[in-house]
């Protein structure tokens, strides 16, 4: 059993702060967002891996999208949420270069750094419920995005270990 820690409330809630930015910031048991897109090859952008419905380059703009949206939930007083799952993908014939690859990264980036601005400003309310969130808190909705998040890295370096362009510390 663990031990019961002699800490106080206040230090708690920092301490939660600190783990909700790392896992935001993709830290601890996965890897990071960084890692998962370093040295991409451009030649695979747009490479679907097999028995898989988007290209590599749709993925990262569907956790881009993703994340964005979720900002937007919680930030916009007016939000209306876009079209599922049109919204949330590229089309399927939709292609990239290294230059919108390197913008997607960039967006996500920004957003991921919005995001844990949010998480990190002890003036936010983490676990009390939104009424115009339907009473959801804003932890809920950053589990969320980490949670999607590191399920899509896991796909994402997958296919490269499958395509040959990831070389897994196991093999």
């Amino acid at each position: 059993m663990a031990e019961k820690a002699d800490i106080t409330v206040d230090e708690m809630k920092d301490e939660a702060r600190v783990r909700l930015i790392d896992g935001l910031e993709n830290k601890g048991a996965h890897l990071t967002f960084e890692d998962a897109v370093r040295d991409f090859p451009e030649a695979l952008m747009n490479e679907k891996p097999p028995h898989v419905p988007y290209t590599f380059w749709h993925q990262l703009e569907h956790i881009r999208r993703a994340q964005d949206d979720m900002l937007r939930y919680i930030q916009d007083q007016h939000y209306v949420a876009p079209e599922w799952p049109r919204d949330y993908w590229p089309e399927q014939t939709a292609k990239t270069d290294r230059k919108g690859w390197d913008a997607t990264i960039r967006q996500y980036l920004a957003d991921r750094k919005r995001f844990v601005d949010l998480a990190a400003d002890p003036e936010v309310n983490l676990l009390a419920p939104v009424k115009r969130l339907n009473n959801r808190s804003i932890l809920r909705c950053a589990l969320l995005v980490i949670d999607h998040t590191a399920y899509h890295l896991g796909e994402l370096v997958m296919g490269r270990q499958i395509l040959g362009a990831w070389k897994s510390e196991l093999a």
